[in-house]
């Protein structure tokens, strides 16, 4: 079923088609783009230092504890699962 106009809007306009999840729901080993980082000013440059930019690509490699290993701008990065949260892909 595609998204209507609105529900596109409302998902930041993902991709017809597609839905926007957390990172936490990825699956490992499949490259991602990132849609939406949410969080303060303060959390959205953090990650934008870390290489997640809104369209850029990540993949996530293991899962410890509920905190993520991604892959993203050939580095491999830990983050948390309250930050993961944060990223829409």
């Amino acid at each position: 079923m595609a998204l209507s106009t609105s529900a596109q809007a409302a998902s930041g306009g993902a991709e017809k088609g597609s839905i926007m999840m957390p990172l936490t729901f990825a699956d490992i080993g499949k490259e991602n783009t990132i849609q939406r980082i949410g969080g303060t000013a303060e959390v959205r440059k953090h990650l934008e230092n870390l290489g997640f930019v809104v369209g850029g690509k990540v993949t996530v490699v293991n899962t410890l504890g509920g905190n993520l290993i991604c892959n993203v701008k050939d580095a491999r990065v830990a983050v948390s699962k309250e930050t993961a949260q944060k990223i829409m892909v």
